[in-house]
Order: structure tokens, then sequence, then C-alpha cells
């Protein structure tokens, strides 16, 4: 279980990965190793899984962030598990979910430009053997960067 200082270290870290054990410890009234043995604690148990640079797609020349919904034409297990692998294949898709409702799949990608996601949608994943079509959203504008997790 998770007392309050892990809750409020766990939200610090989210803030700022880059946060040494003094900081930490100054944070939360705690010794700078109290503060390190904590944080190794949560890492440990799997709280914490890993930290990550987030990058500008922008300055990194992807112009287009967007959401394609992918709709499969049969759902057979060598089907769902050879378009696993064409997603995870793929750099322009950053994340991938399985959902319920309409769709069966929900793609976030990143792509330099609108010729390069028409390539992806039409010469990568339309191809697919099990995939039956595909719907995209194009995101106009991002109100909330991905947010740290509520603890």
């Amino acid at each position: 279980m998770l007392d309050e200082t892990d809750t409020r270290l766990l939200q610090a870290l989210q803030r700022d990965a880059h946060l040494t054990a003094q900081q930490l410890g100054e944070l939360l009234n705690l010794s700078p190793s109290q503060a390190g043995r904590r944080r190794q604690r949560l890492e440990s148990a799997g709280y914490i899984r890993s930290y990550v640079a987030r990058l500008d797609p922008v300055r990194l020349g992807l112009q287009v962030q967007g959401f394609v919904q992918v709709h499969l034409s049969t759902h057979g297990p060598e089907h769902s598990k050879s378009f696993a692998r064409l997603v995870n294949t793929r750099p322009e898709i950053t994340s991938a979910w399985t959902m319920t409702g309409d769709a069966d799949y929900l793609l976030r990608v990143y792509c330099a430009d609108l010729p390069a996601l028409n390539v992806l949608i039409h010469e990568i994943l339309l191809p697919h053997p099990a995939v039956a079509r595909v719907q995209s959203q194009i995101v106009m504008d991002q109100l909330k960067s991905d947010g740290p997790l509520p603890t």
C-alpha cells in the first residue's frame, strides 16, 4: 500500500524525473537516504516502470499527430497477432490499444506530413489481411499534453 509520502514522491517524479534524492528529501521532509530508499522501493515494486524524456514532435519534424481507428474483418488469434506485430514494427505508431465498441484498435500516430500519414494508412495498414477499414482523425491542437497519472 502507498502512504501519503509515497504518493507525493510519485507525483513529484511525474513532474520531474530528474529530482535527486536530496531534492526529493527536501520536498518530502525526509533525509536524502530515506527519499532514495523510497524511490528504490517503488521502482522495485513496479510503481515506477521507467524514466523517459518527452520530446517535442514538431521540433523533430513530426507535423501531424493523429488517431487511427482500425476495424478488422476477421478476429482470429493469428490475425490479431499478425496485426500486433505490424503495429510494433512501425515507429510512427507511438501507442496502440485494443478497444471495445465499433473499432478494434486505436492507434496514436505521429507523421512528418499528410502524405506520410496517407502512406501509413494506404500502404501499411489497409493491405494487412485482417484489416477491413480504418478511420483517421488528425489532431488540430492538443489542449492538454500527456499528463501525470492521478495518484
